[in-house]
């Protein structure tokens, strides 16, 4: 489907389009009015957000809407290979041994941010913390290999248990959205000094989050007592230089990054897929970053609380556990309140967009402890 909008040309990837949020369409068509936008693409598992339609990617010219970034800057994927095989992994143990992650790392805060690049005292409080809403460190294993040459040029091992993190800069990218909010929230003009500042503080924001994403993979390598090997990092929440413009994503990973991750549900398969050059253009060279909500978070609270006691949702149809000791949130992340992943890797299959190297099954799934 097509349309064009006063301002862009906005196009969706969606074999049925009458199947997306309405709502989701009626906020993408509205983010054409923007200052400088030439272009917008939702993406599969588009879905309704806070005033701005998630899962999608937007062009302009000239200026930078940070808005379209949204708070959570550097948002992303990563994938580890552990040292430990899989028919050595005992699911009641790690299960055990999986816990304390809320506490503050008790790492060299300083140390690691000075490895990184970024400045010793930037944001340290929350380093190495997962955070809420939809972050999770996930382990799985590979459910079927459909490309194993793919599969082992990327690392990828059926033998080998592998870690999954999705997190981002915590309140590090909060702060950098309050701040040009506070300033009057528009649209920032390519070359002026206030984009420069905020570009400057967006790179710092996405080199900390993958800085967060490593350490959380070390701080359950060091519960689990195993090591491991990084596959992959990909941000999908981020603006960027492109053809002359800048390129937004909100919650949209990159096709020009090499393989990705996209994950489904709780109690669904995740996906790697290799995304492919000859059509990436017309999807503003991204792809979904997920399944996308189905239903809003408290429509899910609302629905799921009925139907399901705690230690049901924490138990998934694969077979998968979910630590999770926050009720809310195990409601609010429920696999029903999420779109197919299936249909949602279909479409972009469909699309000429990627081609599928693996899927992975989900072992346990940790968001949060009490204690």
């Amino acid at each position: 489907m097509r349309e064009d909008p006063p301002g862009a040309f906005v196009s969706l990837v969606a074999t049925d389009p009458t199947r997306v949020d309405p709502v989701a369409i009626e906020q993408l068509n509205a983010s054409a009015s923007l200052a400088g936008i030439a272009r917008i693409v939702g993406l599969p598992d588009l879905h309704a957000g806070r005033g701005i339609a998630v899962g999608a990617a937007f062009w302009s010219r000239g200026v930078v809407h940070p808005h379209l970034v949204g708070s959570d800057i550097g948002c992303g994927m990563a994938l580890w290979r552990t040292a430990l095989k899989l028919r050595r992994f005992r699911l009641d143990a790690a299960e055990k041994k999986l816990h304390g992650l809320e506490a503050p790392w008790d790492g060299d805060h300083a140390e690691a941010l000075a490895e990184a690049g970024l400045p010793p005292d930037l944001y340290g409080e929350g380093l190495g913390s997962i955070g809420g809403g939809n972050h999770f460190a996930e382990a799985l294993r590979v459910e079927q290999l459909v490309d194993a040459d793919g599969a082992a040029a990327l690392g990828i091992d059926p033998a080998q248990l592998l870690l999954l993190v999705h997190s981002g800069s915590r309140g590090l990218g909060q702060a950098i959205l309050d701040r040009h909010l506070a300033r009057g929230g528009g649209a920032l003009a390519e070359g002026s000094e206030a984009t420069t500042a905020y570009l400057a503080a967006h790179d710092q924001a996405v080199r900390w989050a993958e800085l967060n994403r490593t350490i959380i993979a070390g701080r359950l390598f060091d519960r689990l007592g195993i090591a491991g090997t990084r596959l992959l990092d990909i941000c999908h929440n981020s603006v960027t230089s492109h053809a002359g413009g800048w390129l937004h994503r909100k919650g949209a990973a990159p096709a020009d990054k090499g393989a990705i991750v996209i994950p489904g549900s709780r109690g669904a398969l995740s996906y790697v897929v290799q995304p492919l050059p000859a059509r990436a253009d017309e999807a503003l060279h991204s792809l979904a970053h997920g399944a996308g909500r189905r239903w809003s978070r408290s429509d899910a609270r609302d629905r799921i609380a009925r139907r399901f006691t705690v230690a049901e949702l924490a138990r998934t149809r694969l077979g998968s556990r979910v630590i999770c000791e926050d009720r809310a949130l195990l409601c609010e992340e429920a696999p029903e309140a999420y779109q197919d992943i299936h249909r949602v890797v279909a479409d972009l299959v469909d699309a000429g967009l990627v081609r599928v190297i693996a899927t992975l099954r989900p072992l346990i799934t940790y968001k949060m402890r009490r204690s």
